[in-house]
């Protein structure tokens, strides 16, 4: 029944394969657990925050939902797309929608709200296919553009956070001397030297390592448990708590947000999509993704789901090229991925534990690993550079990836219009602008 069902013999691959994969995948991807809840409420040692509308949100919380809510859809992927495909809440989207939250700007309701919307808006492009329009709509430097920009974003919070540089009065050196700063170090060396050695799960290892040697450190200590049923109360905080009164009180600003995270998602996912694709020889000659409209409405589904419990953008992780990269070739590999992400559930004492130290790490290194693309951008041509250049400078720079985007877009269409190449500008993109000045005049 197995292999009728995911087409084992079919695709090439058998059980023990698959299952293989799938821990694979899991345990290159696991490190989210323990990043996911530092993204939302900051990296102090504060167990929760409140937002702006009281409303209280605990790590453990965000803790559980994402894996429950990873779980779930992984589940959903690898049984209505057969497909060795991981998801959980991408990385950057959290950083950044976390940062307004913490910082007081909007509350954790507002956030939600704007991913229901690009969920849903995820699904429309789907359902009426026009994903070809989609794909068009941005020149291929901006695609490239945005990722790197969000990398650089991510890194920098990495090293705010550890301590490892310091940025409060110019940039420079952090105190070698403190332990916390001391063992962010010595993360960083063991996960390099994993990395350098192509070891499976180099960043989850370099976790657990630095989360191992933080004990005898004083920078961190065991929980009582390693093991607890999560806080129901806690847990309910997070659903259905949707905010659409801030939405509305200022549509311009929602809109580019909702552009942001849309494009972010949809790019993301499609770029996944494509490199495992190429990886089993599943591209059709014009290099397609065969049913590609399944893999996109998990992940679309996933988005709105979780919007609704608490969860940021859910996104296919491009990490799901490890699993296929050690034989992953069907559905079940993402069974068996979703069924460890659902047994972290009971494991929120164990991330918990994870010091600050440890997990700013991991977002350097999941921060460089997003700027790959950057060679990839055509600096033969400085009129299609211009706008990725000035995105990813005033994203680096600056700290405001929203305003950073939104430049970056116009001024790619600035350029090519004063340059007389108006026209390859895409008509949609045009009318796209409108709310991208709104949101600098409102």
């Amino acid at each position: 029944m197995k292999n009728d069902f995911f087409r084992l013999e079919e695709r090439g691959s058998s059980v023990k394969r698959e299952v293989l994969a799938g821990v694979t995948t899991f345990m290159t991807m696991a490190y989210v657990l323990a990043v996911q809840p530092a993204a939302i409420c900051g990296f102090g040692p504060d167990p929760y925050i409140t937002d702006i509308n009281g409303l209280v949100i605990s790590k453990s919380a965000l803790l559980v939902m994402c894996a429950l809510i990873s779980g779930i859809i992984t589940l959903f992927m690898g049984l209505y797309a057969n497909l060795p495909l991981a998801l959980s809440t991408a990385m950057g989207s959290n950083f950044i929608l976390g940062g307004l939250v913490n910082s007081g700007a909007f509350s954790f309701g507002w956030a939600m709200a704007l991913l229901l919307c690009s969920g849903t808006l995820f699904i429309l492009v789907t359902v009426l296919g026009v994903r070809k329009m989609v794909v068009d709509l941005l020149p291929k430097n901006l695609k490239i553009a945005i990722p790197t920009a969000v990398g650089f974003f991510i890194a920098y919070l990495g090293f705010s956070n550890t301590g490892l540089a310091v940025f409060e009065d110019g940039l420079a050196l952090g105190d070698f001397t403190q332990p916390s700063v001391l063992l962010a170090l010595i993360t960083m060396i063991i996960m390099g030297a994993l990395t350098a050695y192509k070891v499976r799960g180099a960043i989850l290892i370099g976790i657990i390592a630095g989360t191992i040697i933080s004990i005898p450190m004083g920078v961190s200590t065991l929980p009582t448990s390693l093991f607890s049923l999560p806080d129901m109360g806690a847990v309910s905080n997070l659903v259905f708590s949707y905010d659409f009164r801030s939405l509305l009180a200022d549509i311009p600003g929602a809109l580019v947000w909702i552009f942001i995270l849309f494009t972010s998602d949809f790019f993301a996912t499609f770029g996944a999509l494509i490199a495992v694709g190429a990886q089993t020889n599943m591209l059709d000659e014009e290099g397609n993704f065969p049913n590609i409209e399944k893999p996109f409405l998990v992940d679309a589904v996933g988005t709105v789901v979780g919007s609704a419990t608490g969860c940021t953008t859910i996104s296919t992780f491009i990490e799901s090229t490890i699993g296929v990269e050690a034989g992953g070739r069907t559905g079940l590999t993402a069974i068996v991925c979703g069924v460890l992400f659902l047994v972290c559930i009971f494991l929120s004492p164990l991330f918990l534990m994870i010091p600050t130290a440890v997990t700013g790490v991991a977002l350097i290194f999941v921060g460089f690993s997003m700027l790959s693309g950057f060679t990839k951008l055509d600096f033969s041509d400085f009129k299609s550079c211009f706008g990725p250049f000035v995105m990813i400078m005033f994203g680096t720079f600056t700290g405001d990836i929203a305003a950073a985007i939104c430049l970056g877009v116009l001024s790619d269409v600035l350029m090519k219009v004063i340059t007389g190449d108006a026209k390859k500008v895409h008509p949609v993109l045009y009318v796209l602008c409108i709310p991208l000045v709104l949101y600098f005049i409102v």
